[in-house]
């Protein structure tokens, strides 16, 4: 139980950027509290979203690796998959990073309470768990409470069968047909989790494509992928109602021409995330939300109220836990009087599908849309040597520049380690480097990273990795 009531700085939250601003205030010298609704600290990211998915797209990629293998004359006999060591595998990484936190936090001696938070005013904040009911009061607070996944209408929100992304990452069980609604980063990364772990995997996503923020070709190898290894894709579709007959569960599915039902023993809703401010009791605050309950900062990550700071998820697009954690370095910052502001040029995204998808800056659909001039490099991974090696030719970077400066504006990767191999660019964007910059950089060979250099010599004339009709240089 914490005993003094005030506090220099409250967070309430414990995700990436919640522990994050509680771990840089307490560094600058404030006495920070912590709250968290749950046991452990470190929010969905760790306990219900980025680190379990990972560790099981780890097992997915590996199992498709080795029957990938038998083309080079390796064959492996087929994985018998115990679902309860795979289960405790994941929960054994959890609980090391919830340990590592924990002590992280009481080295710093920041203070901890485990409840569900709401405001009582501008000034006070009430915390409840099974236990107690306390108040306390805050010179600033940072509001990092985060988001949840959606539901649609026509869904049942209590039924066993109706996952969601949390409930899906527990593995309770592999369904033997999962019909996955959502085409985008959760939706994909969690239908090959399942396929790999033998799910008769199916989707339909309401647009015309899968993963709406990236460029088609950058998606494209990926979708190749998926079309051998789910059983149904279905595009323009969406459900439109979830029923029990004589067979089970179904969804009615509506793709524009007629409704069709499909069966399943289970279905995972994937279309996104709502902020949690609905939790909070936001409205005994003066804090302005947008129509869809996000909450609006400034560039130093203050909202309306000029005590109380907002950071992650719960502040709108985009939901990226990277994103969060830069954000609460900001927000104690600002308050401990550092001169902080959050002002990326470039936040990168990535989809830790097999194989990867990662684009940072502008895509080339943005480009052509804004009507900015510019060139590209693409640079085929099927002239990678490394990349023939890993079996992974059907990989592509593509880095673009604005025409008359020649400086980087976005770059897009698909293939192995591409999550790992948008760094380069992200630090390109931010340092305003410029197509010269980056094909003179030095790049091991043979290496994956490499393709990022080879791609701006396209763009200055320079390869020899491939041979390009000439052109007339300014």
């Amino acid at each position: 139980m914490v005993e003094e009531n005030n506090f220099d700085i409250i967070v309430i939250g414990s995700g990436p950027g919640g522990y994050a601003s509680a771990f840089r205030a307490a560094d600058l010298g404030k006495r920070v509290l912590l709250i968290e609704r749950d046991k452990e600290l470190g929010g969905v990211c760790l306990n219900r979203g980025c680190i379990p998915s990972k560790t099981l797209l780890h097992i997915s990629k590996v199992i498709h690796e080795a029957k990938e293998l038998s083309k080079a004359g390796v064959t492996f006999s087929k994985p018998e998959i115990n679902l309860n060591k795979v289960r405790h595998h994941k929960n054994q990484i959890i609980s090391k990073m919830n340990t590592g936190i924990s002590q992280m936090a009481k080295a710093r001696k920041v203070e901890r309470i485990e409840g569900t938070a709401i405001f009582n005013s501008n000034d006070e904040i009430q915390v409840s768990n099974d236990k107690t009911t306390q108040k306390f009061s805050f010179n600033y607070c940072i509001i990092a409470a985060g988001s949840s996944s959606s539901i649609i209408p026509g869904i049942p929100e209590n039924d066993p069968d109706i996952l969601t992304s949390r409930t899906a990452l527990e593995l309770n069980e592999v369904p033997k047909s999962l019909l996955i609604i959502g085409g985008g980063i959760i939706g994909l990364e969690l239908g090959q989790v399942y396929a790999s772990l033998g799910s008769k995997v199916s989707i339909v996503e309401f647009l015309p494509h899968l993963i709406s923020g990236a460029d088609r070709d950058i998606v494209k190898p990926l979708e190749r992928r998926l079309k051998n290894q789910l059983h149904k894709i279905m595009l323009s579709s969406k459900v439109t109602e979830v029923k029990r007959g004589p067979e089970g569960l179904y969804a009615v599915i509506d793709d524009g021409s007629s409704l069709k039902k499909h069966n399943c023993d289970k279905i995972l809703v994937a279309v996104g995330r709502k902020p949690n401010t609905g939790n909070l009791k936001i409205e005994n605050t003066t804090i302005d939300c947008d129509p869809r309950g996000f909450i609006i900062t400034d560039d130093y990550k203050r909202t309306s109220v000029n005590n109380i700071f907002a950071i992650g998820d719960i502040t709108g697009n985009p939901l990226l836990a990277h994103k969060a954690t830069h954000e609460g370095k900001v927000a104690a910052e600002v308050i401990c009087g550092l001169p902080a502001a959050f002002d990326s040029r470039a936040i990168p995204n990535v989809v830790y599908t097999d194989p990867e998808i990662a684009w940072v800056g502008l895509t080339e659909s943005e480009v052509k849309e804004q009507k900015i001039e510019y060139e590209k490099g693409d640079f085929p991974w099927a002239a990678s040597g490394r990349a023939q090696a890993v079996g992974a030719g059907q990989g592509k970077t593509k880095i673009i520049f604005e025409k008359n400066t020649k400086k980087i504006i976005g770059l897009g990767i698909v293939g192995p380690g591409a999550g790992d191999l948008i760094s380069e660019g992200a630090l390109a964007i931010e340092m305003g480097a410029d197509a010269e910059d980056i094909s003179l950089t030095v790049h091991p060979h043979p290496t994956l990273s490499e393709s990022v250099g080879l791609a701006s010599e396209i763009v200055e004339g320079t390869i020899t990795d491939l041979y390009l009709p000439k052109r007339k240089r300014p």
